[in-house]
C-alpha cells in the first residue's frame, strides 16, 4: 500500500548547545509511535544529548494512545538520563489527550497551534 509510506511520521532534529527539538509530523498512531519511542530513546540516550529536549508537534495532525504512551516512555528516559522533555504547539487533538489522560502536568508546553481553541 501506497498510503502505509505516507503516514510515516516525519521526524527531524536540530542539535543546538542548550536544546535539540525534534520536529514530529504526521499521524502517531500504533503504526508510528514504535517509530518516535525508539528515535527519542536513541537521541535521549546519546551522551552528547542536550539537557533539554523539545517535542516540536506543529506539523502532528493525530496522536493516540500508542503515541501518547511513546511521549511517556520518552519522558522517563528523560528523567533517567538527566535531561526534560518539553512540548511545543501540540494541536488541540493532543492537548485534550493530554488532558483526558491526566498527563498534561507531566509535560511543560510551549506556544500554540494555530488551530488550538484557548
Amino acid at each position: 500500500m501506497d498510503d502505509a509510506q505516507d503516514r510515516i511520521p516525519p521526524v527531524e532534529v536540530e542539535k543546538e548547545e542548550q536544546q535539540v527539538i525534534v520536529h514530529v509530523g504526521g499521524e502517531m498512531d500504533i503504526d508510528q509511535a514504535p517509530l518516535l519511542a525508539d528515535a527519542l530513546r536513541n537521541l535521549i540516550t546519546q551522551s552528547d544529548c542536550p539537557p533539554e529536549v523539545v517535542l516540536d508537534l506543529t506539523e502532528l495532525a493525530f496522536c493516540d494512545s500508542s503515541g501518547l504512551n511513546a511521549l511517556l516512555q520518552a519522558r522517563l528516559t528523560a528523567i533517567e538520563h538527566g535531561r526534560r522533555i518539553s512540548l511545543h504547539a501540540p494541536n488541540q487533538q493532543v492537548t485534550k489527550l493530554l488532558e483526558i489522560t491526566g498527563t498534561r502536568q507531566l509535560f511543560p508546553i510551549t506556544g500554540t497551534h494555530e488551530d488550538q481553541a484557548e
